[in-house]
């Protein structure tokens, strides 16, 4: 008797992921990465974060090009405008001026 074919396995769920930018623009040309990981990391940067009163965005795109990056490194010309976009709607949102 032939048994019924198996479900193929299921997928893992995509493990969450983070990036925290930090920028100081009297002594950087760009943003840089000051934090990154996946999964459990990557809550524990947002839970941060998010203590600390800081915004956090969502842009699954943007994280997938920064996650690849070493920590204090600068952000790489492709992402200037996606990060120049989210830092314009952070001031604006919080009534601050653009540096």
């Amino acid at each position: 008797m032939a048994q019924p074919p198996s479900k193929p396995p299921a997928k893992p769920p995509p493990r969450s992921k983070a990036v925290a930018l930090g920028y100081d623009a009297a002594h950087d040309e760009a943003p840089r990465v000051v934090a990154t990981g996946q999964g459990l990391i990557a809550d524990q940067i947002v839970r941060i974060a998010l203590d600390h009163g800081i915004t956090v965005r969502q842009d699954a795109d943007l994280v997938e090009i920064l996650a690849k990056l070493d920590i204090d490194a600068l952000i790489p010309v492709e992402a200037f405008a996606a990060v120049a976009e989210i830092l314009s709607y952070i001031y604006r949102s919080q009534g601050k001026p653009l540096p």
